[in-house]
């Protein structure tokens, strides 16, 4: 590595772990490269002690910067934790509840759930609209077809995870409501124009960030009338022209999944890493196969010496990463000092999920005490 670098890239990089215990050699890859975060899924959660005993461990290797530990926990279909863990509706029941105070009272919740536990970040709330039927892969992760209705319990979510010390990343920018396809398999196309584009897509984002979310995920969706050339993820146009200089975000923005077919079957890891650095993401996720964030680590490491811009932008994702952890780290305490909820505390969850679910059934017309 070139001596002029002061960044170390690992920090940029969240990986998935293979397995619900760390092995030496990720172990080692994890300490030695300096890793910023660690996604969870299914495969890594057992049983709840041990799912506490895994954060904590991460929590400890790196002890001038510590891993902060991520999940999707929206409620619904994604949801990587089992039970005991309440089983929360998805966002559309929550947005026919029509309820801010439930959708706050639902963050709340599921952001206890995760504190216990030691997870730091909730890839939620999805902030994008509903806005086409047959869409494959939002249906029933968003909150609605109309934006204000998307925005307002969003926010609120956002805010009840906040309130527990769990940061929530809104998703995905600048939407995926309005796709037909899966970006998990192929790249989605959205050809609204930009007009209709700033009137339904981007009001969630923009009154998220007006609320003070300090997180945001990208979208591996392309949005011709916003660059007919690369998806949002790897789109200056869409990531600092947009976002940062238009709409003023000052917060963290992460990667979806680099191993995406969106993605991947298009660009390797390593020149999606680095397109996705210069173009304005701040945190790059990769979630199944540790040695491809080993091949992006060393490409950035080559080319940041070579590419300018990509040097200033690791200076600048270095930054706002450390600003997120200093932040959350003066507020949040591990998991030795919240144990995990008793039965009691999940029961008080599922009291709160039936009164969703009930007055959801019922258009929002009824509510609870």
């Amino acid at each position: 590595m070139a001596e002029t670098m002061r960044v170390r890239p690992g920090q940029l990089l969240m990986v998935g772990l293979p397995a619900p215990v760390l092995d030496r050699s990720t172990r080692a890859f994890l300490k030695g490269a300096a890793i910023g975060g660690v996604v969870l899924f299914r495969r890594n959660v057992g049983e709840v002690a041990a799912l506490a005993a895994l954060t904590a461990e991460l929590h400890a290797l790196l002890t001038d910067r510590p891993i902060l530990v991520a999940i999707d926990h929206e409620g619904g279909r994604v949801s990587r934790l089992g039970e005991p863990f309440t089983q929360f509706p998805p966002a559309a029941v929550v947005g026919r509840a029509a309820s801010p105070h439930l959708a706050y009272r639902q963050g709340v919740a599921m952001g206890e759930e995760l504190r216990s536990v030691g997870i730091d970040i909730d890839f939620a709330p999805v902030l994008d609209v509903a806005s086409n039927p047959r869409n494959p892969v939002i249906g029933d992760r968003s909150f609605g077809g109309h934006p204000r209705t998307v925005s307002r319990l969003g926010i609120s979510v956002a805010h009840g995870l906040q309130r527990t010390g769990v940061i929530s990343c809104g998703k995905h920018f600048p939407g995926h409501g309005d796709t037909d396809r899966d970006s998990h398999l192929e790249l989605p196309i959205v050809r609204r124009s930009q007009t209709e584009i700033e009137r339904t897509e981007l009001f969630p984002f923009r009154r998220a960030i007006q609320s003070g979310m300090t997180a945001l995920m990208t979208a591996h969706v392309l949005f011709p009338a916003l660059d007919p050339s690369r998806p949002a993820t790897l789109s200056r146009a869409i990531l600092t022209d947009l976002l940062r200089e238009r709409l003023r975000f000052r917060g963290v923005v992460f990667s979806d999944d680099l191993e995406m077919k969106a993605i991947a079957d298009r660009y390797g890891p390593d020149e999606a890493a680095i397109l996705a650095l210069e173009a304005g993401v701040d945190w790059l996720l990769f979630c199944s196969q540790i040695e491809l964030a080993e091949r992006a680590l060393q490409a950035i490491e080559r080319a940041a010496p070579k590419r300018p811009r990509l040097a200033a932008r690791l200076e600048e994702a270095a930054a706002r990463t450390d600003a997120l952890r200093r932040a959350h780290l003066r507020r949040r305490r591990y998991p030795q000092v919240y144990p995990p909820i008793p039965p009691e505390g999940f029961a008080n969850h599922r009291n709160l999920v039936r009164w969703i679910v009930e007055r959801g059934a019922q258009g929002g017309r009824s509510a609870p005490a």
